[in-house]
């Protein structure tokens, strides 16, 4: 069976789009979700990036307090990348607490995910549909109860039951080099906003930090 990445660009739920949006990043200490299996939870920080929309809460995402990576001491010298992390690596979980919207118009319901590393590949109809190929997996926190790396091709089997077998469920990274990686929302353009964070990455033995950016609202124009 074949299965297609598909770049998914979360929108707000309809009653916030109605008025200009005001979205925000802060970090702060929330306990992470019971719906998650207990080796999931347990290597989550409890410090969270929450996203709200003035009030609202659009989004809190959980990482892992040390994310494993691959990579040589002289790379991890002089930096890492999303590329150091193996896909099918366990980076953190979400919680949405409305229903969401892909790029598709394929619903992603309120619940809990896990987040899993995983990359598109550049072949066939998969190039060009992307602005970048890296990507988390959405998996529901019921089906993906492992803390361990999973295969790609069974990731992409449970992430893909979030929408009925059709497609991967995917979080949009975005690259984010900068030194002031946040807590921040970050305009890329097109209407398109992401969330930042600096996170720690272990690689045989050896710490760095990495900034992530998430996608948190837009849509792909094509």
């Amino acid at each position: 069976m074949r299965f297609v990445f598909a770049v998914v660009v979360f929108v707000l739920p309809a009653h916030l789009l109605a008025a200009e949006t005001k979205l925000s990043a802060k970090v702060e200490k929330v306990a992470a979700p019971d719906a998650l299996a207990e080796p999931v939870r347990k290597l989550l920080d409890e410090q969270a990036l929450v996203v709200r929309d003035g009030d609202t809460e659009v989004m809190t995402v959980w990482f892992r307090t040390e994310i494993p990576a691959k990579a040589t001491e002289e790379q991890v010298k002089n930096g890492l990348t999303y590329r150091e992390i193996p896909e099918g690596t366990l980076v953190g979980a979400i919680q949405f607490p409305a229903k969401f919207t892909d790029f598709r118009k394929q619903e992603i319901p309120a619940g809990v995910y896990t987040l899993r590393f995983a990359v598109q590949p550049d072949i066939g109809d998969h190039t060009g549909t992307s602005p970048n190929p890296e990507f988390c997996l959405m998996s529901q926190a019921e089906k993906d109860k492992s803390a361990d790396t999973i295969e790609l091709k069974k990731l992409i089997e449970v992430s893909s039951l979030v929408n009925e077998g059709r497609h991967p469920a995917v979080l949009l990274l975005w690259p984010n080099n900068a030194k002031d990686a946040g807590p921040k929302v970050v305009d890329k353009g097109n209407g398109v906003l992401v969330a930042t964070i600096r996170r720690t990455l272990v690689a045989e033995d050896k710490k760095a930090t990495l900034g992530f950016a998430v996608t948190i609202a837009g849509v792909r124009k094509e």
